[in-house]
């Protein structure tokens, strides 16, 4: 048991910070779920990036803005594509549809490795896409909305306070109007994941092209999905003892 309590112990710190325990000692049920979603966090941010910045003015994460922005293609700017706006908002929709059937049978908890492991697959996809010369951008905004839209189904099913992966408004709201304590740290945490992750998104992409983003962007999916199957395998091997 051991070796398996210090391996676990990466992660659960930084989920005891978020999530700190109750005053019996017990912990979050979240467990490692906590910081791995602030990577996601951080992914979408990187994603939004290369969309925007490397797709014709069009996000993939961020329905919110999507929206607007085809409110304003629809209204003659012709710095935004209605097309790709409504393109990454069916991929989105379609993803986030077909990962709600596939958990009503498993439950999000056990299909958060294997819909991130395939939101891995389809950002690898539009990083073959740029790597091979790019091209239309339609194949990588539908791949990048699709993976998204599964992502933010599973944690939308999976209901961890605060930590939604993409939409910070309501984050920012609860920051500026709720006292101090864990809540906010959370969503100042959210916050500033997505910055940076757009940050980091933007400086790749503006320097070194997408490509490099978005092997960012897989590696850290990778790193999320060894993560949670780790975790999970070693709960499962620590139950019976």
């Amino acid at each position: 048991m051991t070796p398996t309590r210090r391996r676990r112990g990466i992660l659960l710190p930084l989920a005891a910070l978020l999530f700190p325990p109750d005053p019996g000692g017990a912990r979050s049920p979240h467990e490692v779920l906590a910081p791995l979603l602030i990577v996601l966090t951080f992914v979408s941010g990187v994603v939004d990036a290369v969309s925007y910045l490397g797709l014709g003015h069009v996000f993939v994460a961020n329905m919110t803005g999507n929206v607007v922005f085809l409110g304003f293609a629809l209204a003659g700017d012709r710095s935004l594509s209605a097309p790709d706006s409504l393109l990454a908002l069916g991929a989105f929709l379609a993803g986030a549809a077909a990962a709600g059937r596939l958990r009503r049978a498993t439950g999000a908890a056990r299909m958060f490795a294997p819909l991130v492991g395939v939101q891995t697959l389809l950002v690898g996809g539009a990083l073959a896409l740029s790597a091979a010369g790019g091209g239309p951008p339609a194949g990588m905004i539908a791949l990048l909305a699709l993976g998204m839209g599964l992502q933010n189904a599973v944690v939308h099913r999976l209901s961890v306070p605060d930590l939604t992966t993409t939409v910070v408004t309501r984050a920012l709201t609860g920051l500026a109007a709720d006292p101090w304590g864990p809540a906010p740290l959370r969503r100042l945490v959210t916050v500033v994941a997505l910055l940076l992750g757009a940050l980091t998104g933007a400086l790749l992409t503006h320097r070194h092209g997408a490509s490099w983003a978005l092997a960012l962007a897989v590696a850290l999916l990778a790193c999320v999905v060894l993560a949670r199957a780790r975790e999970s395998g070693e709960s499962t091997s620590d139950g019976p003892g």
